[in-house]
């Protein structure tokens, strides 16, 4: 009998190399799918300030100014999607209700004379407590933009364009 053969199998060395390759695979791997899941979740934000722009625009074509609506949900979500309800407030004058449950809380801030208005959406959807902002503001006719209900910071904004609030180095952090 021969001292060097082997039965097969691997050695100690051969699977700790390949533990280790694993674990920098996954590593680089876990915070890309987290950071594509975010991504996909903040598309909710976008689409409902979308429909929440148009229902403003007919209601504004009918009786000459924009709904102020208060934050619905009131709290901010977290990971798991609330029931919206709009009955207590402006969005039910609009006529908006998001289809299913929702990660982000919506409101609409109006000017005094109702010329303009800004809609937000906040949610926190890694539970961080790093709320992420979205909101569409549409300057009143001053030119003024209306400062947002929950928390956007709208000089961050463009005019009549929809987009993220919070920006890090000018670029926008989603």
């Amino acid at each position: 009998m021969r001292l060097d053969s082997r039965n097969g199998g691997f050695t100690l060395i051969e699977i700790l190399v390949v533990i280790a390759i694993v674990g920098i695979l996954a590593s680089i791997a876990i915070p890309q799918y987290q950071r594509f899941q975010m991504r996909s979740k903040s598309v909710e934000a976008k689409s409902n300030l979308a429909a929440i722009r148009s229902a403003q625009s007919a209601h504004f074509s009918e009786f000459g100014v924009y709904v102020a609506a208060e934050p619905t949900p009131a709290l901010i979500p977290g990971s798991l999607p609330v029931v919206f309800a709009p009955v207590t407030s402006g969005f039910a004058e609009l006529g908006f209700q998001p289809s299913g449950r929702v990660l982000f809380s919506y409101a609409i801030a109006t000017s005094a004379d109702g010329s303009g208005y800004t809609a937000e959406a906040a949610g926190d959807l890694d539970e961080d407590a790093a709320t992420q902002y979205w909101a569409v503001p549409m300057p009143q006719a001053s030119g003024a933009l209306v400062p947002a209900r929950i928390g956007c910071n709208v000089g961050n904004l463009t005019p009549r364009q929809l987009g993220p609030c919070d920006t890090v180095f000018g670029q926008s952090v989603f």
